[in-house]
């Protein structure tokens, strides 16, 4: 009652902004209820929510008082200041709300700290907002005049949006002398109004009636719609149609774009209206293939292209088309139509590969086959005729077969894998038609491996440094070879080319793995007997035949400390290195008692001799030259001085490890007559023995320095060739003396440097980045003498590298002279 109250309060015009509130409370939660009018205008108010909950207004804003909506324009909205529940936007019932009678709108309000939620429903209001509409403005019958009275015709009813009374209540017939009204009550699917006949129709008396039907609804005052219906009297169908046409033929081109027109049908109808109008459709023996690639315009006859038509599917459609007219008894005729396909070039050549050979040996004869191609074109006279073609950039061509569309693929040229081992060959085939359609296929094609490389190493010659004593049976070097051919024609074998000539005697001493290419040495190496060899490596494939090459390797022996330093002075006769100098009592200090000489067979640091005084009888008497290995007094002698001294020397190379020797020398303090009388029977002695080799020394001297000289001329000749960045002095050696070891010194910008290494030749040329020691050391000149003995030196250290066996002997006597 209180609902109905309401809406006849809404239709009396109190629309805007009335509202009514229902409280309703259960024991779980309270739930409050509204209604609203659609079409408020936005911010009229629905319900005080805070009040008729009974929440403090004041906490609202503090509590985040809020409705939650997944919409993103929710219909209502609610004031956290005063705790009103407001229309947020327009609301059109039949919107939120379609086919309901009742619309309830369900609102979620929460409050925050603690948390509290409160459902509010809200009833959508309906008013007459819509007026009924039929779906067709205007209804076409078509009754035959053969229609007995009391037919009826249902017609599509009116809808309106609105509810309830609001919606279609009635329907009325316009007045007129054939037709009445009938209504058929649906309940919730509407009333359905009938048209039923009550005379019957006569075409010659009128050939059409127009009728109005108009719906109504409950609203005060109530609205309306309207639909025309237009009733065609049939006439009786007593005529067939005839076509125009004995034979319908025609030519169509294939790939015609869709909706293009065949040919036009048509057929005529002697009887009226709907008896003699004609419409047309394929027949039924057409077959359903028919339906996709062609449609015809059942009231023109027009039947156009609807699908892709192909020529090389089918090249000529015979269709039935039939004409029939309109009649309640529909009367037909059939009539053939016939299309011609012609071709067009639409389809690319196709290219099979028949017989293919994906290997090829690369000793393959030009001509040789590669591959058997076919090709078809599946259009008909130029377009279909094919021409074949490959690159020019492969040493492949087309052979034509004697079969038509048949290509052999063969060489043109000869073939190097190691070159090229994969082709990938492109084949091309183009038809004559206008415009020309091409298409590629790739084959690929391997060329296999013959062996027609022989091994390479990746040095020639070899170049290598071993170091002395090295261990037997261990690897001492290798050599790598490659072959550029594959597989076996790649697997390369090793082995030392052995003969029995006396250079290669060293060779019996060497191993080679044949797989890997190391070299071991069966024995060690000893530098003073071996400085330097050569030998031939044969690298061989497994191919067949095999193919081989060999290799000269070079081998350059580096010296180790495993000499130690042999007294050469004093030497007494029975081997031991002891000897017995006498001194007059009466020299002054500085004086030279006697020089200790030695000799290293080894060479660089390792041959570079120390000495050093292990005991003496008097320390403050004698001083030792670490370097030259001479004997000085260190002041004038006493009569309180004992008349005899001994010294021990010790004598080390600069080795890693060192090795010394030891000499014995007794110093006799004597009266100055007795000394005069020994130096003259000593230099008498020493003159005899002098005398017989002095000849040999003369030769050996003037030999040695031919050599040393023409050496200097050629390492002149060398350095001058060069092109250097920067200049270098050679310099001579300065504090060094007894020792056989060769050095090299020179400068470069403010630096000095002494470069030590294996023995050679003066004239040798030392390579920077050699194995070769190098010392700095400090800018000192030097005297003429010194000069002088660095030059004996380098004379005696290359003789020495040549002549091992004379070289003590050598020694002691051009020291000896250089003393004298």
């Amino acid at each position: 009652m209180e609902q109905r109250r309401r809406e006849r309060g809404r239709s009396r015009g109190y629309l805007a902004g009335s509202v009514v509130a229902v409280l309703l409370w259960s024991l779980a939660s309270a739930q409050l209820r509204y209604s609203v009018p659609e079409e408020v205008t936005e911010g009229t108010v629905v319900g005080h929510i805070a009040k008729d909950l009974g929440l403090d207004k004041s906490t609202l804003k503090d509590r985040k008082y809020r409705i939650v909506s997944s919409g993103t324009d929710p219909l209502f909205r609610v004031d956290q200041n005063d705790g009103i529940l407001y229309v947020s936007r327009k609301i059109d019932r039949e919107e939120v709300c379609p086919q309901s009678s009742t619309c309830l709108m369900n609102v979620k309000t929460v409050l925050e700290n603690p948390l509290e939620v409160h459902y509010v429903e809200v009833e959508v209001l309906d008013i007459n907002d819509h007026s009924p509409s039929f779906p067709e403005k205007t209804k076409r019958l078509e009754i035959s005049e053969s229609v007995l009275p009391g037919a009826r015709f249902q017609l599509k009813p009116s809808r309106d949006p609105d509810s309830g009374q609001f919606s279609v209540q009635k329907y009325i017939l316009s007045q007129n002398g054939h037709f009445r009204l009938e209504i058929k009550d649906k309940g919730d699917d509407g009333k359905i109004p009938i048209l039923v006949l009550q005379t019957s129709l006569d075409r010659e008396a009128a050939c059409s009636h127009s009728l109005v039907l108009t719906a109504l609804d409950g609203g005060k005052p109530p609205k309306s719609g309207n639909m025309n219906i237009l009733v065609n009297v049939l006439d009786v169908n007593d005529n067939t149609p005839i076509f125009s046409k004995d034979i319908y033929s025609v030519t169509l081109t294939e790939n015609v774009a869709v909706g293009t027109t065949v040919v036009q049908v048509n057929a005529t109808d002697l009887d009226e209206g709907q008896n003699g109008e004609v419409y047309y459709s394929f027949g039924n023996s057409v077959n359903n293939e028919l339906f996709k690639l062609f449609d015809i315009n059942p009231s023109t006859g027009e039947i156009t292209v609807k699908g892709l038509i192909d020529y090389e599917q089918k090249d000529k459609y015979e269709i039935e088309i039939e004409a029939s007219d309109k009649g309640l008894a529909p009367l037909t005729t059939e009539k053939s139509v016939v299309i011609k396909i012609a071709d067009m070039n639409d389809n690319a050549p196709e290219i099979e590969v028949t017989s293919f050979s994906s290997s090829i040996p690369e000793d393959s004869r030009p001509g040789t086959t590669v591959a058997l191609i076919s090709v078809n074109d599946l259009d008909s006279g130029l377009n279909g005729k094919v021409i074949c073609s490959v690159g020019e950039d492969v040493p492949f061509a087309l052979s034509p077969s004697l079969k038509e569309r048949m290509y052999s693929l063969v060489t043109k040229s000869a073939l190097d894998r190691e070159k090229q081992s994969h082709y990938d060959i492109t084949i091309t085939a183009k038809d004559a038609g206008q415009p020309p359609l091409s298409s590629e296929k790739t084959v690929s094609v391997v060329v296999s491996d013959v062996n027609d490389n022989s091994p390479e190493f990746s040095l020639s010659p070899y170049t290598f440094y071993v170091t002395e004593a090295n261990e037997p049976g261990a690897s001492v070097f290798s050599v790598q070879a490659f072959d550029r051919d594959e597989n076996e024609n790649a697997h390369i074998s090793y082995h030392i080319l052995r003969n029995g000539h006396d250079d290669n005697k060293v060779t019996s001493f060497l191993s080679i793995n044949s797989e890997t290419g190391d070299i071991s040495a069966l024995k060690s190496f000893d530098f003073e007997t071996v400085k330097t060899f050569q030998f031939h490596v044969v690298a061989s494939d497994s191919g067949s035949p095999s193919l081989s090459r060999n290799v000269t390797v070079k081998v350059f022996i580096l010296d180790q400390n495993d000499n130690a330093p042999v007294i050469l002075y004093p030497l007494s006769s029975n081997g031991s290195a002891e000897g017995v100098e006498e001194i007059p009592r009466n020299v002054n200090a500085g004086h030279l008692v006697t020089k200790v000489r030695a000799y290293d067979a080894d060479i660089g640091y390792n041959g570079w001799l120390l000495f050093s005084l292990q005991e003496v009888t008097a320390h403050s008497l004698f001083t030792l030259d670490r370097y030259t290995g001479q004997i000085r007094t260190l002041r004038s002698f006493t009569e309180t001085d004992e008349a005899e001294h001994k010294l021990l020397i010790l004598v080390k190379d600069n080795g890693n490890v060192s090795l010394s020797a030891t000499a014995t020398v007794l110093v006799r303090l004597v009266e100055p007559k007795e000394a005069f009388a020994a130096s003259d029977v000593k230099s008498s002695s020493r003159a005899d023995e002098d005398n017989n080799v002095t000849f040999y020394l003369m030769i050996t001297l003037a030999s040695v320095s031919a050599l040393f000289l023409i050496s200097i001329i050629v390492l002149i000749a060398m350095q001058c060739s060069k092109s250097t960045d920067y200049t270098s002095k050679y310099l001579q050696e300065t504090n060094y003396d007894g020792t056989l070891c060769h050095s090299i010194q020179y400068r470069s910008g403010d630096k000095r440097y002494m470069l030590v290494g294996p023995r050679m030749s003066i004239g040798s040329t030392i390579v920077p980045g050699s194995q070769a020691n190098t010392l700095v050391l400090p800018d000192r000149r030097r005297t003429s003498e010194e000069v002088r003995w660095f030059h004996s030196k380098s004379e005696l250290s290359f003789w020495g590298s040549h002549s091992n066996h004379l070289f003590p002997v050598f020694m002691m006597y051009i020291l000896a002279l250089g003393e004298g």
